[in-house]
């Protein structure tokens, strides 16, 4: 193999977890206290603590930057249009991914934050239809992505109607 052929796919994936760690961390600065907000809000039973959602998204975002990376790889096969609509989709899905954060813990805004996340899930699934496209492994990548956000769309919903005073 040649130094272009092994650097492009390299340059790729760092492209992709650069993305995917950027819009992570553009998140991450609207929930710095959030642990603390968290604590403040009632929640449904079935409400995990405040602890599981950092290792639970550390996973979720390599997964999902694995999965452009993957569907990247697979450009070469199809055409050109199926992986411009896959790069689309997963950096609006992104962009939806962080804008949530924001909604919910900076800017309180509890029925927004859940007309977002369901936004936001339907961006995934697209993202994740057209992987599949590509190729099935980036496809399958993106499916616990898509359930922790079912789960987080219905504690979203739960939490906002539990405090409209804080929400």
């Amino acid at each position: 193999m040649s130094t272009v052929s092994i650097l492009r796919p390299t340059l790729a994936l760092a492209a992709c977890l650069g993305a995917t760690f950027a819009a992570a961390a553009i998140g991450g600065l609207a929930s710095v206290r959030s642990a603390s907000f968290y604590s403040e809000l009632a929640r449904p039973a079935w409400a995990p603590p405040a602890g599981v959602f950092g290792p639970v998204w550390i996973v979720l975002y390599l997964t999902m930057a694995f999965a452009a990376w993957f569907a990247w790889l697979a450009r070469l096969r199809h055409g050109r249009g199926d992986a411009r609509l896959a790069a689309a989709l997963f950096l609006a899905q992104l962009v939806a991914n962080a804008l949530w954060t924001w909604l919910f813990f900076a800017w309180r805004l509890g029925l927004w934050a859940f007309v977002e996340i369901l936004v936001l899930w339907g961006l995934i699934a697209a993202t994740a239809f057209v992987f599949w496209r590509l190729r099935r492994l980036a496809g399958l990548l993106l499916l616990p992505y898509l359930a922790w956000v079912s789960f987080a769309a219905a504690l979203t919903f739960a939490i906002w109607r539990l405090n409209p005073h804080l929400l």
